[in-house]
């Protein structure tokens, strides 16, 4: 993938006061970074947050695109491609990883791929957080920018 990429990481239970942050960081990916392709999980209140709030930078961006990553084999959903969205990703190597762990690895494969994360993490004990700090990591060695979202304590 290329550095004008965006992938979201969030607890599944985050507020819904957050929108307002959430639409205003993927505004500012787009105006100063160059980001013209958002990728989002399907997973809870922030994945349904972040792609709205793609959703909505589009009205005025028509540019950018709205990618859901899969990680099932894409054959398994029926129902096509979800609403707002403009494409499907399924990361490549996936068809070897049991279905358990697959959202994990694909996950993992998004923060490995992608130039940038948007994300909402509280510090929680999770998969989030684990998420969070392989990204960080990632970003000491110039290789992601991390915009959290989430309140400093």
């Amino acid at each position: 993938m290329e550095a004008n990429t965006c992938f979201f990481i969030g607890h599944r239970d985050t507020p819904e006061q957050i929108m307002p942050r959430l639409t205003e960081s993927v505004k500012r990916h787009i105006e100063k970074y160059g980001v013209t392709e958002f990728f989002v999980g399907q997973y809870g209140a922030f994945d349904r947050m972040a792609a709205h709030a793609v959703a909505i930078a589009k009205q005025q961006y028509p540019q950018v695109r709205l990618i859901a990553v899969l990680p099932y084999f894409p054959r398994e959903r029926a129902d096509g491609l979800p609403e707002l969205y403009d494409g499907n990703y399924y990361p490549p190597g996936m068809e070897a990883v049991p279905k358990p762990f697959a959202i994990v690895r694909a996950n993992e494969h998004m923060i490995r791929s992608c130039g940038y994360l948007i994300c909402y993490n509280m510090g929680y004990v999770g998969k989030t957080r684990d998420f969070f700090n392989m990204a960080l990591r990632r970003e000491k060695r110039g290789l992601l920018h991390v915009d959290n979202l989430a309140p400093e304590e």
